[in-house]
């Protein structure tokens, strides 16, 4: 046998548009069908998924080759070919494997630079492996160590100082189109954390007709109070769209849920007055052919990015600090590591899965 790899494997927004990446995002209940299939390949010793938005990524520990066992078990449940998936592939093995991670957690390969909020998703991801036994001696130290390097450079770098989100980003196209929010009626479709946010910064702008809709009626009620907001119900949003100036969506629905036939009815009692929405869901909340319609502004997470890159840019400094920082982590991470992986070689193996402390 040979001596095990740590390997990462997905695709990712720098290489994979939002089109690809809706085909690829896995829901719960693909993902846990995943697991499943991925915990039956042999010599597949550990691995974690990290599902989001901007990537679907497999942190994996196995022999040499083991990746491409996972590729083909995930492209088949996509319905992927693997030549169509490796157009995107994100694939790296050892020390740039665990680069990589470090980067992503805190924050330094984000669309939105410095942002906060993939830190938790990280969390999730390998808490949802330690739980179902997926995880052992080396990801336990390999993930604990990335959010130690995570709060580190949070810690010792501007990186999320002037931090731009995706929330921020939204608030500033509304007011270049609607100048002062004071009057603005804005939709919340979706109760999650991400619409939750955005709302909030809405708020901090002045917006103050703020209403949300959920397929989760209580969870609409409960966001609404918190907010100060109105509960509108779901069955009514499409045909209520004339009402507001500014939708957010943010739904984990599979399929879309603002029609473009929708929309264009909206439009008919306002024509002269715009209509802007903000899709922050993946897949898509809002057909794409909705953004074709007269006096009708569609952003999705990809439009927010590249508004967000000038950002990147003007922090060209700052990201090379962190990243700097991280690479000396990684490194001292890897001596760790690399003996346990070369271990995996011998016979037995007694600390497969030992656990490792923080």
């Amino acid at each position: 046998m040979s001596a095990g790899n740590f390997f990462v494997l997905g695709a990712t927004h720098h290489t994979a548009p939002l089109a690809v990446r809706e085909r690829l995002s896995l829901d719960d209940g693909a993902a846990e069908s995943l697991r499943a299939e991925l915990s039956a390949i042999a010599g597949l010793r550990e691995f974690a998924i990290l599902n989001t938005c901007n990537r679907v990524e497999f942190y994996g520990v196995g022999p040499a080759g083991i990746a491409a066992e996972v590729q083909r078990a995930f492209c088949a449940r996509q319905q992927f070919t693997p030549a169509e998936f490796e157009q995107f592939r994100l694939n790296l093995v050892g020390p740039g494997a665990l680069q990589h991670l470090l980067e992503v957690t805190s924050g330094l390969d984000s669309q939105m630079l410095g942002e906060t909020e993939i830190f938790g998703q990280v969390k999730d991801a390998y808490g949802a492996a330690q739980q179902r036994g997926h995880t052992g001696a080396v990801l336990n130290r390999i993930f604990q160590k990335a959010f130690q390097a995570a709060k580190h450079v949070r810690t010792h770098t501007a990186i999320n100082q002037g931090q731009v989100s995706v929330a921020n980003v939204a608030v500033d196209l509304a007011v270049n189109i609607f100048g002062s929010l004071e009057h603005a009626r804005i939709l919340l479709v979706g109760a999650g954390e991400i619409g939750e946010k955005t709302a909030r910064a809405f708020q901090s702008r002045g917006a103050a007709a703020l209403s949300v809709s959920s397929r989760n009626p209580e969870r609409a009620m409960e966001l609404a109070n918190a907010l100060g907001a109105f509960a509108l119900p779901y069955g009514l949003m499409a045909s209520k769209l004339a009402e507001f100036d500014i939708v957010v969506c943010a739904t984990a629905a599979p399929e879309p849920i603002v029609a473009v036939e929708a929309v264009r009815q909206a439009m008919h009692p306002r024509p002269a007055r715009p209509l802007f929405l903000i899709d922050l869901a993946l897949p898509r909340d809002v057909e794409a052919a909705v953004a074709d319609l007269e006096n009708v502004f569609v952003y999705n997470l990809d439009d927010l990015a590249k508004i967000a890159g000038e950002n990147r840019a003007a922090r060209h400094a700052e990201i090379e600090k962190c990243r700097a920082l991280l690479t000396a982590r990684a490194g001292a991470l890897w001596q760790q590591v690399e003996p346990r992986l070369q271990a995996m070689a011998q016979p037995g193996d007694p600390l497969a899965h030992r656990e490792e402390p923080a």
